[in-house]
């Protein structure tokens, strides 16, 4: 479904564009992700094109594509942003709050189709989801609405969790707001929670050995695009972990 909702958007984004480009020659559409150039995230970008591609966009005929990959790195975007607006592209589709503030910096005119948000309401990138208003459109995940959940599910699936540790991306105000709504439901399930925040890969052993400290037996990470290019070195640490010192929760 929410490719489906991408394609629509980019769709009806560059709808007006069409009739011009026969006339004025390709339209170049810009990719902005605040993650890393991964198989799995080309591939997501990769199933766009080829949608695009069924609806009538043609590579190397009415359309061109942009693409740019913040590698979990995210004072890089705004540089990153800044050479799609000088490219002069007609569309700029990114993934992730920090990829999308930066987008929105760079430019006040370019059409922006956002995905992967928490809550762009709360990121301020548009004024509400009924009528966001200015040059900013496209999904949100509503992550922020579903932090508390999560935690719920993880209740269910661990009962005796009493204390947990949320790794949270501090240069996300998207994964902020996921924290706040999972503190808020922790708090109302009587589960003592400490929350460790990030900013680059060279703090995640310091990360874990906080979370070592608080002697937490569960550990939620935050969405967030930054974490999701770092996951093969986050699941190397969660397991060696559990290898050093099996979780213990005493009641």
């Amino acid at each position: 479904m929410r490719l489906i909702g991408l394609v629509l958007a980019v769709s009806l984004a560059l709808a007006p564009l069409a009739v011009d480009a026969q006339q004025t020659g390709t339209r170049r559409v810009g990719f902005l992700d605040t993650s890393s150039a991964s198989p799995a995230r080309v591939q997501l970008w990769e199933t766009l094109r080829q949608r695009l591609h069924e609806l009538g966009y043609r590579e190397g005929q009415n359309i061109a594509f942009e693409s740019r990959f913040g590698e979990g790195k995210p004072d890089q975007l705004q540089r990153l942003a800044a050479e799609l607006v000088g490219l002069k592209v007609d569309i700029i589709v990114t993934s992730g709050t920090p990829a999308t503030q930066a987008a929105k910096q760079a430019t006040r005119t370019t059409p922006i189709v956002m995905t992967n948000i928490a809550d762009p309401v709360g990121a301020g990138l548009v004024a509400s989801l009924a009528r966001p208003g200015g040059h900013v459109t496209g999904l949100t995940t509503q992550d922020a609405d579903l932090g508390g959940k999560r935690l719920e599910l993880l209740l269910q699936v661990v009962p005796r969790v009493s204390r947990l540790v949320l790794l949270i991306d501090e240069t996300n105000p998207g994964t902020m707001l996921i924290a706040k709504g999972t503190r808020a439901a922790a708090a109302s399930l009587g589960v003592q929670v400490q929350s460790v925040g990030v900013r680059d890969p060279s703090e995640l052993d310091r990360a874990f050995a906080s979370m070592k400290a608080a002697r937490a037996s569960a550990l939620i990470v935050e969405s967030s695009s930054m974490l999701f290019a770092w996951r093969e070195r986050l699941a190397d640490l969660a397991l060696k972990a559990l290898r050093q010192s099996p979780p213990r929760d005493p009641r």
